[in-house]
């Protein structure tokens, strides 16, 4: 493996290894507005949501790595602790991209990447009318990290209100992630889309605990066909099947597919029953899918 040393690394060398590795990374659509009142707009992936009693969102207006200045949007905060952080969608990634433009102290950046605002019911700062989701913050604290190119300066915000729109609400009034269409930000100048095949789900583990990846035959854990994730799968069950189980399941029908066609060579016989039950795992039959391989392991140990 390659390895980075930031001690031995210059500071943009930094923030590209690492804004590339730690991905995707949320979108703060962030508008603040000054004690003169004029408003700014700016985008910051650093950012996440990091409780909710209180609530509390965290978001970076870094020292600009090349020149060192601070960001209007920290500045803004030192002046009025208030922001509205406006969740970024596919139809508004080309005005973000434009809003993130270092335009010159006291420019609106509503009025140069044609977002529309919209006045906030507690704070100050407008919200972004066509985001689907704003949340007016208060700002709670401020951390400077350091007085360096590409220092961070943490924003920590307590939501006050947060608005939604009702087209990506499902009929139980909670948000549809399959309707936000969000995009999150990577390294250098790529982002993703959150939506369509790019979107999957994982269940739960559940509260009882599951046999885990160290409970299954060596076998398995070195299979060469099964994944990462497969093994993860048929970790998550319960409890290992019974003597009994894997007796019966040896005069299944798959099994005795396998023993009609590759009897006589055990390499091929368990590289197909690992594909069978890989093929199992993927349909959600993990129960059957380790019944299979256990019952192939115990007839290899008898020779068949």
């Amino acid at each position: 493996m390659s390895t980075f040393d930031p001690t031995k690394i210059l500071p943009h060398q930094l923030h590209r290894v690492l804004l590339s590795a730690v991905a995707p990374r949320p979108i703060a659509f962030a508008s603040t507005i000054d004690k003169a009142g004029n408003a700014n707009l700016s985008p910051f992936s650093c950012f996440n949501v990091f409780g909710v009693n209180p609530s509390t969102l965290i978001f970076s207006p870094s020292r600009s790595g090349r020149t060192n200045e601070l960001k209007d949007t920290y500045l803004n905060i030192k002046e009025v602790p208030e922001v509205v952080i406006n969740m970024v969608t596919f139809s508004m990634v080309e005005q973000m991209n434009l809003a993130s433009t270092e335009f010159p102290r006291g420019i609106n950046e509503f009025v140069k990447s044609g977002f529309t605002p919209v006045a906030s019911e507690k704070i100050r700062p407008f919200r972004v009318k066509e985001s689907p989701v704003q949340i007016e913050c208060k700002v709670r604290q401020v951390i400077e990290t350091g007085d360096g190119p590409g220092a961070a300066n943490l924003i920590i915000c307590e939501a006050l209100m947060v608005h939604v729109n009702d087209n990506v609400l499902d009929e139980t009034g909670a948000i549809d992630t399959t309707k936000l269409d969000l995009v999150g930000r990577l390294g250098a100048e790529y982002y993703v889309r959150a939506s369509g095949s790019a979107l999957f789900t994982l269940d739960k583990p559940v509260s009882k605990l599951a046999i885990g990846v160290d409970s299954l035959p060596e076998s398995v854990r070195l299979s060469n066909i099964l994944t990462g994730n497969d093994l993860g799968k048929l970790g998550s069950i319960q409890t290992m099947p019974s003597l009994a189980e894997i007796d019966n399941y040896i005069s299944s029908p798959e099994i005795d597919l396998l023993k009609s066609k590759h009897q006589s060579n055990h390499s091929l016989f368990i590289q197909e029953a690992h594909k069978m039950a890989q093929s199992m795992i993927a349909n959600k039959h993990l129960n059957n899918a380790l019944l299979l391989l256990l019952s192939c392991n115990k007839l290899i140990s008898t020779n068949l």
